[in-house]
């Protein structure tokens, strides 16, 4: 996602969070989820939505056009993701992976394993089920540099369409995807032991990309988030939320 003026952030005073991170209970699936993008497996009515996404700057700002949530479970192979968003124009265009996923409405996932702000990871994903994975050693602001060679061996993801895709003469609901990370994935770079153990929290984060639309030439985008950042940037993992695992 957009980062605002990157160098400068580096040495500026940074903004505080205007409330402290969110917090969610993370229940352990009971039975076995199926990765289709519909969210309707016995599993995903046990585990709560967050709170609707709010600005990425937090409620100073004004309150998101349309409504995103997420869930979260996990196993003893995956840690699952599910979002919501209201979307009346679901539109996507990028097809190739590790595409610049922003650049079409997204959603977004930010993982720190360990919670020390370092070595974290983030995954991109439109409405065509296009993704884009990457790994940062530390913050852009302190210098990081994202590592586009990361992949995901094992991911799965599915989308599935309240409507149409891609045609603006009708009226669509939104979308809703599945997100099922391998604990491999994250491999030594975790610095945690994998799978997690109950009681073990990490650092997450969410957050929703979305254009105008049409989308005219010089717009800019909104971004919404979970856990509030202060700042338009995402890459502040002491602001990201706490997933605690039940």
């Amino acid at each position: 996602m957009r980062i605002l003026i990157p160098f400068l952030l580096a040495t500026a005073a940074f903004p505080q969070a205007p409330t402290k991170p969110y917090s969610y209970s993370c229940p352990r699936a009971a039975t076995p989820i199926r990765i289709d993008g519909k969210l309707d497996d016995p599993a995903w009515q046990a585990a709560p939505w967050t709170s609707g996404f709010v600005d990425i700057e937090g409620p100073r700002r004004p309150r998101p056009r349309f409504r995103t949530r997420a869930k979260m479970l996990w196993d003893s192979q995956y840690f699952y993701i599910a979002a919501e968003l209201e979307e009346p124009n679901v539109s996507a265009t990028l097809t190739r992976h590790d595409s610049v996923i922003f650049h079409d409405n997204d959603f977004e996932v930010f993982i720190d394993p360990n919670g020390d702000g370092l070595e974290y990871f983030e995954f991109e994903m439109n409405a065509l089920n296009t993704g884009w994975d990457l790994f940062l050693p530390k913050p852009y602001k302190d210098g990081g540099k994202a590592d586009n060679s990361w992949e995901i061996p094992g991911l799965r993801t599915a989308v599935h369409i309240n409507g149409t895709i891609n045609n603006s003469r009708d009226h669509d609901t939104g979308w809703t995807l599945e997100i099922a990370f391998p604990w491999s994935a994250f491999g030594p770079r975790a610095r945690m032991s994998l799978p997690p153990k109950p009681g073990d929290t990490w650092r997450v984060n969410f957050s929703r990309v979305e254009w105008p639309s049409p989308k005219p030439p010089g717009a800019k985008e909104d971004n919404w988030v979970w856990s509030p950042q202060g700042v338009i940037n995402m890459h502040v993992p002491e602001h990201w939320g706490f997933v605690t695992f039940r």
